[in-house]
């Protein structure tokens, strides 16, 4: 079954499963691609579909799976680069704004939407800071306006007292508050849904989506690669190769100096924060451009992040994942602590996560808080581009110049590029007509993944929070899930809490011999 479409979208079948990509992966080794793109987070599959969009052939490939790697270990957030306002990178700030307006408003409005956020205001926070951080509340509401994004969709920021900041904070002490500032920003929900999304609408336009396919070495004319299924080793052939590995890009391209930085995100309990319905920017102590961020969930956990710290040595296979290592989570709940009536212990973290990001090796050895987040396209000496840096709320940016520089160094016949305007599978040009849950996170083909459910009510059993088995049989048949953990990890988040995820395995396994 093709999924549901309603409105402008990709021109052909956007469904990815294990016959698709077997497929397609032998199709792949019988000619010479375009473009190759190695890598499947946010800025590779929003290279394929840049790249497949503007009519040139593409295969992309990853030793794992979709959003294998940071690009689902974010904060979630599609921010518009308050951070880099403290700092004085008004440019980068600007370009946050310009794309985080069109996933809100055009390519992702399912995926995307705006939440608030306070920064409480305790003893803590001088009137110095007070004043300084709704400077950049204001100015980032200027970027929004000159993004032209709606005022509807991003409510400008405003001052609440301290009896209205404990209304939407109930955890937050009272003694000694004198209210909060609240703002907007954009959120996903689930920011690997985004990346399946993108993948998905490059298959649509033909790109060939090749997960479980490891690039073992580059070329400027493709890669040897090794199908992680069945071992066999082969080589890919293109006109022009597009390293989007990420944090693993310097291991196949040796020019490419990064410094990976940690960052690790906090899962409480439900209720350890009595259910707050309002995000929090946290100042670090002694810090003036860096915040803590409290993420309330709708399963009723509550993240908490990031730290931003140097790993060094070789980075850890995607499959290995990343340690969080104590001190992490001491740290963070420090600072949760700081504006807290009642601590938090250990106790109340049900989880912990964290992903390193790919930043640029910059001059000296400083904290990698203060390399830059800006991307770069980068060109070996041999001729394979590499594009590295940035975040998530400019992925497409990040594709767009990628493939721009791509087709530029190789003479390849391509259109202008259309992403800017081109809408992701599942985004809806009308109401949807389906539970809320299922189109927040499939938007207009909610009602195909209800349609399974009246097909089989068996589907219907919760398997996890805010999960059911039709989610799982969704992912086996559309959305290229090939393994337990490609379900659990990836497609959906149960396994941020090893019990949760140790519950759903038997659901995993029984999705994919049934779908």
């Amino acid at each position: 079954m093709r999924p549901a479409r309603r409105g402008r979208r990709a021109t052909g079948d956007t469904s990815l499963n294990a016959a698709r990509r077997a497929r397609e992966l032998a199709q792949a080794r019988e000619t010479v691609l375009d473009v190759l793109v190695v890598g499947l987070g946010a800025t590779g599959a929003g290279a394929a579909l840049d790249a497949a969009a503007r009519g040139l052939s593409v295969a992309a490939v990853d030793a794992c799976d979709l959003a294998a790697g940071t690009s689902r270990w974010s904060s979630k957030l599609i921010h518009g680069g308050l951070r880099y306002l403290a700092s004085g990178r008004l440019g980068l700030a600007a370009e946050s704004a310009v794309e985080r307006g069109i996933l809100l408003t055009r390519t992702a409005p399912h995926l995307v939407r705006a939440h608030p956020y306070l920064l409480p205001l305790t003893r803590g926070v001088s009137l110095g800071q007070e004043a300084l951080a709704m400077a950049g509340y204001r100015l980032g509401d200027a970027l929004r306006a000159a993004a032209r994004t709606p005022r509807h969709l991003l409510p400008g920021p405003v001052r609440l007292t301290a009896e209205q900041a404990i209304e939407h904070l109930p955890a937050v002490e009272p003694g000694g508050l004198r209210g909060a500032l609240l703002s907007w920003d954009g959120r996903l929900a689930d920011d690997a849904r985004l990346v399946v999304a993108i993948a998905r609408t490059a298959a649509g336009h033909g790109a060939r989506v090749l997960t479980r396919c490891r690039a073992l070495e580059l070329y400027p004319d493709g890669a040897l690669a090794r199908d992680e299924l069945t071992g066999e080793t082969f080589r890919l052939r293109a006109r022009a190769t597009l390293n989007a590995a990420g944090v693993w890009a310097g291991g196949l391209v040796p020019s490419v100096a990064l410094r990976p930085s940690r960052g690790t995100h906090l899962v409480l309990r439900p209720g350890a924060l009595h259910g707050p319905p309002a995000g929090m920017h946290l100042p670090l102590p002694g810090e003036r451009a860096r915040f803590a961020l409290v993420l309330p969930q709708r399963d009723g956990r509550v993240h908490v992040g990031l730290t931003d710290e140097p790993v060094d040595g070789p980075v850890p296979d995607v499959l290995d994942g990343v340690d969080v290592p104590e001190r992490d989570v001491t740290f963070l709940l420090g600072a949760l602590n700081s504006v807290l009536s009642t601590p938090l212990g250990r106790a109340d973290v049900a989880g912990a996560y964290a992903g390193l990001r790919p930043l640029l090796a910059g001059a000296g050895t400083g904290r990698t808080a203060d390399l830059s987040r800006r991307h770069a396209v980068l060109v070996s000496p041999e001729g394979v581009v590499t594009v590295v840096g940035g975040k998530l709320t400019t992925y497409r940016r990040m594709a767009e110049d990628a493939v721009d520089r791509l087709v530029a160094l190789r003479g390849l016949q391509a259109g202008a590029c259309r992403t800017r305007r081109l809408p992701l599978v599942g985004a809806a040009t009308e109401p949807v007509r389906a539970p809320w849950r299922l189109v927040e996170r499939y938007g207009a083909e909610a009602p195909a993944v209800r349609a399974l459910v009246q097909a089989d009510p068996a589907l219907a059993e919760r398997v996890g929070p805010g999960v059911t088995a039709a989610d799982l049989v969704w992912a086996v048949r559309h959305e290229g899930a090939l393994d337990a953990g490609d379900l659990l990890d990836r497609r959906t988040r149960i396994g941020l809490v090893p019990r949760d995820r140790e519950a759903a395995l038997p659901a995993a396994e029984a999705a994919l011999n049934t779908a």
